[in-house]
């Protein structure tokens, strides 16, 4: 009998690890802030700051942003989505009703995101090999129907 709960018990204590090593692991996981002068805009609405944070649990994603723009308007963006191709609500961004994420792989994910049911922007995200920059490239068309190319850069906050 002991040796049964000392095998459960290293069992669950090994599922509880593996759990947070993967999350640990996750290179999305963290602070992100954004590098303006290392973005493009096509044409684009210019950001003056763009913070992200990125909690991820498992195939779980949590996002909080603060963005402000050129212009000086602020939002703040909040979501909880899944690596699953399925659509999830976005709350704070008016172009955006939901957030559909696919895992490509552990540095590249590709986003698309609707309004109305319509896709108004497919964006590629991928995060270099050291784990301290993340640039976004987005392909879409803003709340005016202004077709746009940016590719923003980030840089993990220490």
């Amino acid at each position: 009998m002991r040796t049964f709960l000392r095998i459960g018990t290293y069992c669950l204590a090994m599922t509880l690890m593996s759990a947070t090593v993967a999350q640990a692991d996750d290179l999305w996981n963290g602070t992100w802030v954004l590098d303006p002068a290392a973005c493009t805009y096509k044409p684009g609405k210019v950001r003056k700051s763009d913070t992200r944070v990125y909690t991820v649990t498992g195939d779980k994603i949590h996002l909080s942003a603060d963005v402000e723009f050129a212009d000086g308007k602020k939002i703040h963006i909040e979501f909880d989505a899944a690596y699953d191709g399925k659509d999830y609500q976005v709350k704070g961004n008016p172009k955006v009703q939901t957030i559909a994420i696919e895992r490509i792989d552990e540095y590249r994910s590709k986003a698309t995101t609707k309004r109305n049911g319509k896709i108004t922007a497919v964006g590629n995200r991928v995060i270099s090999k050291d784990g301290d920059t993340m640039t976004v490239s987005n392909s879409g068309t803003d709340e005016d129907g202004v077709q746009y190319n940016d590719v923003l850069v980030f840089h993990r906050s220490k």
